[in-house]
């Protein structure tokens, strides 16, 4: 694989996913330190890419989420034509996120078969029969050859921008100097993946007490379980939701001492910037989609009913987060707290 080349990914239109793929972005460089990646993604998780030193540019997909627009995905490829790419890793499985990397005339397309794109895809990788990778090790399979075997992935590492953090915290009134708890209450999957706003709440006070400053971080659609958690924790929360951009949210999660999160985007981010971390599962498999870094830890039940993966909860009860208590959380992120300073010490000694 050595020698000067280019390749182009074309990037998921999940936050997660996408910083999961950093641990692919970094195999590739690995492997050839010479070739130059350029990413193709959407507007919602194009942004990230500035935050990965092995992506040379980003090229915005600007088509709305759902919509085919094949003229546009094919317009786009052609005019990277004169790139003369070697290859191309396409990590959707759909058919039409396929098309820019065969327009582009990339001689080399990798990917899964997905939905049927024969001709679109001529490198095509299948799983380990039988298995249910996760998907981080889905992502890593593209950047081998077939029958390598899985390297461990190298976790994913956002870069921030310490400055923009500060002037972004001094704008919204928040004291660094205080220790600081992130929260993330959303998840765009849906509500089957959201811990009760009266347990974040009942966290959120417990920590206030304690004289730490409370962060509700999350996107627009998040207002709405924001707003609750903060009537819910009798003003114990500064609530950022949909006041920040996606960077913004990277740089301030930067400054926090730990985090709280569901399983959702900004639970892999808060992993990429190796934060004390404790993650809650609900409807979904904490093996499939893990936070990936040794400071984090999984919270979840187990019930019978879990995983379903489903976007609201099929039994109509919701257990695995509803009896999913605070102090359960609490004692979590406490030991994953003392964990990390523990290593810290051990560290510097």
């Amino acid at each position: 694989m050595g020698g000067a080349s280019r390749a182009l990914i074309v990037g998921p239109a999940w936050v997660g996913d996408m910083v999961m793929a950093h641990s692919l972005f970094r195999l590739l460089k690995a492997r050839d330190p010479q070739r130059t990646l350029d990413l193709i993604a959407p507007p919602a998780t194009l942004p990230l890419a500035t935050r990965m030193p092995e992506i040379a540019e980003a090229i915005a997909l600007a088509i709305p989420h759902g919509r085919l627009a094949l003229g546009e995905r094919l317009r786009l490829g052609r005019q990277l034509r004169e790139r003369h790419y070697a290859q191309a890793y396409i990590l959707p499985r759909s058919y039409k996120s396929a098309l820019p990397a065969w327009a582009s005339g990339a001689r080399r397309r990798t990917a899964y078969l997905g939905e049927a794109r024969f001709g679109l895809i001529n490198d095509i990788r299948r799983e380990p029969r039988g298995a249910k990778l996760p998907t981080v090790e889905r992502f890593l399979l593209l950047g081998l050859e077939a029958g390598e075997a899985l390297p461990k992935p190298s976790p994913p590492r956002l870069r921030t921008d310490p400055q923009a953090g500060k002037q972004c915290a001094e704008r919204f009134g928040i004291d660094t100097a205080a220790p600081v708890l992130a929260l993330c209450p959303g998840a765009e999957y849906g509500p089957a993946k959201r811990w009760p706003a009266r347990h974040f709440a009942q966290l959120a006070r417990a920590y206030h007490h304690r004289g730490w400053q409370i962060l509700l971080l999350g996107g627009p659609r998040d207002r709405a379980i924001a707003e609750n958690i903060g009537a819910l924790s009798e003003g114990a929360c500064i609530d950022l939701t949909g006041r920040t951009t996606l960077l913004e949210a990277v740089d301030l999660m930067a400054l926090a001492t730990a985090v709280v999160s569901n399983d959702s985007g900004l639970m892999h981010v808060a992993a990429s910037l190796h934060k004390p971390m404790t993650a809650i599962f609900g409807s979904s498999d904490p093996r499939h989609t893990p936070p990936l870094d040794d400071r984090a830890t999984t919270v979840t039940l187990g019930l019978e009913c879990s995983p379903c993966f489903a976007r609201t909860c099929p039994l109509g009860h919701l257990r695995c987060l509803e009896d999913l208590t605070a102090e359960r959380v609490e004692e979590a992120l406490e030991a994953t707290i003392e964990a990390s300073r523990t290593t810290v010490l051990s560290d510097s000694t």
